[in-house]
């Protein structure tokens, strides 16, 4: 009996090794930082973590993942944008300047891309205004192979805590848009395969709009 228990660890082991070289860093590049030094006036009104200037963890994911975003086409649930234009949303332009912000008006707002094909996403990354150190409420993050989202749909990200969204409480704690790094708010997708990513948002601690720079995706096309 001891003997099966050695050569179950062993083999366990084994497989997570195999499981680990098969695995790399996204892809991911950050913009410049918006900012340097913390501001001395934050948000407090928030369920986000403190605001901090160390840089985030490598995220893995299996060898060979792109971002499937870049160039893809972008809708909205708001055609009457207040600046920008939604094909800027997966541009590829992340800094953190005026000219690259799409600002949606204000309430309950989305934005979705269309990958032009199935995809196993592994990480969603999206980027509001990084400008100064901002909280926007009610994210969440669905994918769906359905363009109406009516069918089909999974919630990879949720931090609408009072579900004003009306898709059920969220249990993701609120963040702030990092001007320390520009990491942007990276999300695991966990290998879910879909092909449409729509992204909510209500307003921010800054203003009751929504802006957003760009959204990224990374992924390898289901077989």
């Amino acid at each position: 009996m001891k003997k099966l228990s050695i050569l179950a660890a062993f083999l366990a082991a084994a497989f997570q090794s195999v499981v680990a070289d098969d695995l790399t860093p996204i892809p991911l590049v950050l913009p410049p930082p918006a900012m340097k030094g913390t501001p001395q006036a934050l948000p407090t009104n928030t369920t986000a973590l403190p605001l901090t200037s160390d840089a985030r963890p490598s995220f893995l994911a299996p060898k060979g993942v792109v971002n499937v975003a870049l160039g893809k086409p972008v809708s909205a649930s708001d055609t009457n944008l207040i600046s920008g234009e939604l094909k800027q949303i997966t541009d590829g332009k992340k800094e953190s300047f005026e000219e690259n912000v799409v600002t949606l008006r204000r309430g309950l707002r989305w934005v979705q891309i269309d990958l032009q094909g199935e995809y196993k996403l592994y990480a969603v990354v999206i980027w509001h205004e990084f400008d100064k150190p901002i909280v926007y409420r009610d994210v969440i993050v669905q994918l769906s192979d359905d363009p109406e989202f009516k069918t089909g749909v999974q919630t990879i990200f949720n931090n609408d805590q009072m579900n004003a969204a009306g898709f059920g409480v969220g249990t993701d704690r609120e963040y702030f848009e990092n001007s320390l790094t520009a990491a942007g708010k990276l999300i695991d997708a966990k290998g879910i395969q879909a092909r449409y990513i729509r992204c909510y948002s209500k307003g921010s601690t800054e203003s009751a709009l929504n802006g957003y720079i760009e959204v990224e995706a990374f992924g390898l096309p289901a077989k």
